[in-house]
Protein backbone atom coordinates (compact mmCIF):
# COMPACT_ATOMS: atom_id res chain seq x y z
CA UNK A 1 0.00 0.00 0.00
CA UNK A 2 2.83 2.20 1.10
CA UNK A 3 4.11 2.15 -2.82
CA UNK A 4 0.89 2.42 -4.46
CA UNK A 5 0.92 5.61 -2.70
CA UNK A 6 4.01 7.12 -3.57
CA UNK A 7 3.64 5.78 -6.87
CA UNK A 8 0.28 8.18 -6.92
CA UNK A 9 1.73 11.21 -5.46
CA UNK A 10 4.62 11.04 -7.99
CA UNK A 11 2.00 10.55 -11.22
CA UNK A 12 -0.05 13.29 -9.42
CA UNK A 13 3.41 15.57 -9.11
CA UNK A 14 4.47 15.12 -12.76
CA UNK A 15 0.75 16.14 -14.21
CA UNK A 16 0.78 19.17 -12.35
CA UNK A 17 4.29 19.68 -13.57
CA UNK A 18 3.14 19.17 -17.70
CA UNK A 19 -0.03 21.45 -16.63
CA UNK A 20 2.09 24.03 -15.27
CA UNK A 21 2.48 27.35 -16.86
CA UNK A 22 6.03 28.42 -18.70
CA UNK A 23 7.97 31.41 -18.58
CA UNK A 24 9.53 32.57 -21.54
CA UNK A 25 11.53 35.48 -21.76
CA UNK A 26 12.00 38.56 -24.28
CA UNK A 27 14.78 40.93 -23.83
CA UNK A 28 13.97 44.83 -24.30
CA UNK A 29 16.73 46.52 -25.17
CA UNK A 30 15.52 49.91 -25.99
CA UNK A 31 14.55 48.94 -29.52
CA UNK A 32 10.58 48.66 -29.41
CA UNK A 33 10.17 49.46 -32.72
CA UNK A 34 11.61 46.85 -33.65
CA UNK A 35 10.84 44.70 -30.56
CA UNK A 36 7.06 45.28 -30.07
CA UNK A 37 5.67 43.76 -33.74
CA UNK A 38 8.39 40.65 -33.32
CA UNK A 39 6.50 40.13 -29.05
CA UNK A 40 3.12 40.24 -30.62
CA UNK A 41 3.77 38.28 -33.40
CA UNK A 42 5.36 35.49 -31.49
CA UNK A 43 2.17 36.07 -28.96
CA UNK A 44 0.19 35.33 -31.90
CA UNK A 45 2.01 32.34 -32.91
CA UNK A 46 1.50 30.83 -29.45
CA UNK A 47 -2.02 32.01 -29.24
CA UNK A 48 -2.76 29.84 -32.62
CA UNK A 49 -1.02 26.78 -31.51
CA UNK A 50 -3.29 26.24 -28.58
CA UNK A 51 -1.79 28.33 -25.66
CA UNK A 52 -3.01 30.91 -23.31
CA UNK A 53 -0.34 33.79 -22.77
CA UNK A 54 0.46 36.60 -20.50
CA UNK A 55 2.77 38.84 -21.60
CA UNK A 56 4.29 40.84 -18.00
CA UNK A 57 5.40 44.08 -19.53
CA UNK A 58 7.89 44.96 -17.25
CA UNK A 59 8.23 48.56 -20.10
CA UNK A 60 5.11 49.71 -18.20
CA UNK A 61 4.64 51.01 -14.95
CA UNK A 62 1.50 50.08 -13.27
CA UNK A 63 -0.98 52.87 -11.85
CA UNK A 64 -4.29 53.36 -10.10
CA UNK A 65 -5.71 53.63 -13.30
CA UNK A 66 -3.56 51.37 -15.38
CA UNK A 67 -3.26 48.10 -12.98
CA UNK A 68 -0.85 45.67 -13.03
CA UNK A 69 1.45 42.63 -11.16
CA UNK A 70 1.99 45.28 -8.31
CA UNK A 71 -1.32 45.36 -7.67
CA UNK A 72 -2.22 41.75 -7.94
CA UNK A 73 1.30 40.62 -5.74
CA UNK A 74 -0.75 43.09 -2.83
CA UNK A 75 -4.42 42.35 -3.58
CA UNK A 76 -5.41 38.67 -3.37
CA UNK A 77 -8.57 39.45 -3.97
CA UNK A 78 -7.42 40.57 -7.95
CA UNK A 79 -5.53 36.75 -8.34
CA UNK A 80 -8.71 36.19 -10.20
CA UNK A 81 -11.00 32.29 -9.82
CA UNK A 82 -9.08 29.31 -10.38
CA UNK A 83 -12.60 28.26 -12.31
CA UNK A 84 -12.29 31.13 -14.53
CA UNK A 85 -11.14 31.14 -17.87
CA UNK A 86 -8.51 33.59 -18.86
CA UNK A 87 -8.26 35.32 -21.76
CA UNK A 88 -5.86 33.93 -24.82
CA UNK A 89 -3.42 36.64 -24.40
CA UNK A 90 -3.64 39.18 -21.82
CA UNK A 91 -0.99 41.75 -21.87
CA UNK A 92 -0.27 43.02 -17.81
CA UNK A 93 2.33 46.52 -16.40
CA UNK A 94 4.45 44.86 -14.67
CA UNK A 95 7.56 47.52 -13.94
CA UNK A 96 6.92 47.60 -10.62
CA UNK A 97 5.98 44.37 -9.53
CA UNK A 98 8.91 42.41 -11.07
CA UNK A 99 11.13 44.98 -8.98
CA UNK A 100 9.38 44.13 -6.60
CA UNK A 101 10.37 40.26 -6.89
CA UNK A 102 13.71 41.25 -7.25
CA UNK A 103 14.49 42.52 -4.02
CA UNK A 104 16.41 40.09 -1.52
CA UNK A 105 14.03 38.35 0.43
CA UNK A 106 14.04 34.51 1.01
CA UNK A 107 11.45 33.35 -1.39
CA UNK A 108 10.23 29.49 -1.02
CA UNK A 109 10.97 28.48 -4.94
CA UNK A 110 12.69 31.69 -5.68
CA UNK A 111 11.90 34.83 -6.82
CA UNK A 112 9.00 34.12 -9.51
CA UNK A 113 7.42 31.52 -7.25
CA UNK A 114 4.19 34.25 -6.17
CA UNK A 115 3.45 34.15 -10.37
CA UNK A 116 3.03 30.44 -10.16
CA UNK A 117 -0.07 31.09 -7.94
CA UNK A 118 -1.30 34.48 -10.01
CA UNK A 119 -1.06 32.79 -13.53
CA UNK A 120 -2.00 28.83 -13.16
CA UNK A 121 -4.34 29.30 -15.58
CA UNK A 122 -2.52 30.21 -18.31
CA UNK A 123 -0.11 28.03 -20.33
CA UNK A 124 2.43 30.52 -21.16
CA UNK A 125 3.62 33.45 -19.49
CA UNK A 126 6.18 36.36 -21.15
CA UNK A 127 8.40 38.25 -18.92
CA UNK A 128 8.98 41.29 -21.16
CA UNK A 129 11.90 43.16 -19.18
CA UNK A 130 15.62 44.90 -19.90
CA UNK A 131 18.67 42.54 -19.35
CA UNK A 132 19.45 43.80 -16.29
CA UNK A 133 16.02 42.47 -14.74
CA UNK A 134 15.80 39.63 -16.35
CA UNK A 135 19.51 39.00 -14.95
CA UNK A 136 18.11 39.47 -11.25
CA UNK A 137 14.63 37.21 -11.98
CA UNK A 138 16.49 34.33 -13.85
CA UNK A 139 19.93 33.61 -12.86
CA UNK A 140 20.39 29.46 -13.01
CA UNK A 141 16.86 29.42 -14.75
CA UNK A 142 17.66 27.80 -18.31
CA UNK A 143 15.72 29.97 -19.96
CA UNK A 144 16.80 31.64 -23.39
CA UNK A 145 15.52 35.03 -23.57
CA UNK A 146 14.63 36.50 -27.02
CA UNK A 147 16.91 39.28 -28.18
CA UNK A 148 15.75 40.80 -31.07
CA UNK A 149 17.61 42.63 -33.86
CA UNK A 150 15.81 44.46 -36.10
CA UNK A 151 17.17 46.66 -39.13
CA UNK A 152 16.47 50.02 -37.59
CA UNK A 153 19.74 52.37 -36.20
CA UNK A 154 21.36 51.01 -33.11
CA UNK A 155 19.33 47.79 -32.56
CA UNK A 156 22.76 46.04 -33.35
CA UNK A 157 24.43 48.42 -30.33
CA UNK A 158 21.87 48.10 -27.85
CA UNK A 159 21.35 44.23 -28.64
CA UNK A 160 25.23 43.57 -27.99
CA UNK A 161 24.89 45.61 -25.36
CA UNK A 162 21.76 43.56 -23.59
CA UNK A 163 23.60 40.78 -24.68
CA UNK A 164 26.69 41.22 -22.65
CA UNK A 165 24.80 41.93 -19.79
CA UNK A 166 22.82 38.89 -19.96
CA UNK A 167 26.26 36.82 -20.69
CA UNK A 168 28.42 37.96 -17.96
CA UNK A 169 25.69 38.77 -15.32
CA UNK A 170 24.32 35.37 -14.96
CA UNK A 171 25.46 33.12 -18.07
CA UNK A 172 21.55 33.59 -19.57
CA UNK A 173 22.26 32.24 -23.39
CA UNK A 174 19.66 34.36 -25.57
CA UNK A 175 18.15 33.06 -28.64
CA UNK A 176 18.75 35.90 -31.15
CA UNK A 177 15.66 36.55 -33.63
CA UNK A 178 17.21 38.44 -36.68
CA UNK A 179 14.01 40.40 -38.11
CA UNK A 180 14.69 40.35 -42.18
CA UNK A 181 13.18 42.25 -44.97
CA UNK A 182 13.39 41.29 -48.69
CA UNK A 183 16.96 39.37 -49.42
CA UNK A 184 19.91 41.84 -50.14
CA UNK A 185 20.91 42.60 -53.71
CA UNK A 186 24.36 41.73 -52.97
CA UNK A 187 26.89 39.74 -50.99
CA UNK A 188 28.51 43.32 -49.58
CA UNK A 189 25.05 44.33 -48.24
CA UNK A 190 24.50 40.71 -46.13
CA UNK A 191 27.77 41.32 -44.95
CA UNK A 192 27.68 44.67 -43.33
CA UNK A 193 23.93 43.68 -41.66
CA UNK A 194 23.33 44.79 -38.07
CA UNK A 195 23.43 40.83 -37.15
CA UNK A 196 26.39 40.03 -39.03
CA UNK A 197 28.15 43.18 -37.01
CA UNK A 198 26.77 42.10 -33.55
CA UNK A 199 27.97 38.48 -34.30
CA UNK A 200 31.32 40.22 -35.06
CA UNK A 201 31.72 41.65 -31.67
CA UNK A 202 30.36 39.11 -29.47
CA UNK A 203 33.29 36.68 -31.02
CA UNK A 204 35.33 39.39 -31.10
CA UNK A 205 34.88 40.91 -27.64
CA UNK A 206 32.56 38.72 -25.53
CA UNK A 207 34.41 35.35 -27.43
CA UNK A 208 30.76 34.40 -27.73
CA UNK A 209 29.21 32.65 -30.75
CA UNK A 210 26.04 33.69 -31.35
CA UNK A 211 23.49 32.06 -33.66
CA UNK A 212 20.50 33.67 -35.04
CA UNK A 213 17.57 32.82 -36.52
CA UNK A 214 16.29 34.81 -39.07
CA UNK A 215 12.67 36.24 -39.08
CA UNK A 216 10.83 37.50 -41.98
CA UNK A 217 9.22 40.81 -41.36
CA UNK A 218 5.74 40.05 -40.89
CA UNK A 219 2.56 42.15 -42.93
CA UNK A 220 0.00 43.08 -41.09
CA UNK A 221 -2.35 40.42 -42.30
CA UNK A 222 -0.16 37.70 -41.58
CA UNK A 223 -1.40 35.34 -38.36
CA UNK A 224 1.38 32.92 -38.20
CA UNK A 225 4.94 31.86 -40.42
CA UNK A 226 6.55 28.90 -40.66
CA UNK A 227 9.68 31.50 -39.17
CA UNK A 228 7.44 32.44 -36.17
CA UNK A 229 6.73 28.70 -35.04
CA UNK A 230 10.37 28.19 -35.52
CA UNK A 231 10.97 30.72 -32.60
CA UNK A 232 8.32 30.04 -30.61
CA UNK A 233 9.18 26.39 -30.45
CA UNK A 234 12.76 27.19 -30.10
CA UNK A 235 11.63 29.50 -27.05
CA UNK A 236 9.37 26.87 -25.66
CA UNK A 237 12.33 24.41 -25.61
CA UNK A 238 14.21 26.17 -22.72
CA UNK A 239 10.86 27.31 -21.03
CA UNK A 240 10.74 27.23 -17.18
CA UNK A 241 7.67 25.89 -15.46
CA UNK A 242 6.29 27.81 -12.73
CA UNK A 243 4.85 24.45 -10.74
CA UNK A 244 2.78 25.25 -6.98
CA UNK A 245 5.15 24.76 -4.21
CA UNK A 246 2.98 21.96 -1.96
CA UNK A 247 3.21 18.53 -1.00
CA UNK A 248 0.88 16.40 -3.19
CA UNK A 249 -1.11 13.74 -0.60
CA UNK A 250 0.83 14.94 2.17
CA UNK A 251 -1.65 13.83 4.56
Amino acid sequence: MLDMDVNQGAGLQRMALQSAPRVVAVASHGQQQGELPLLWSLCTTLVDLGHSVAVLDATTIESADNPGLAHMLDDAHLQGDDSSAPLSWSVIPAALGLAQLCQPMARPGGSLAPLSELFQRYGIVVIYAQAGLLADLLPDSGIEPLLTVAPVKMSAVTAYQALKQLLQSTKLRPTMAAIVGEPPLNNTAASHSPVTNLQHCALTFLGYRLDALAVRALQPQERRSDDMCRLALRLLENAMPLHRHQFIGSH
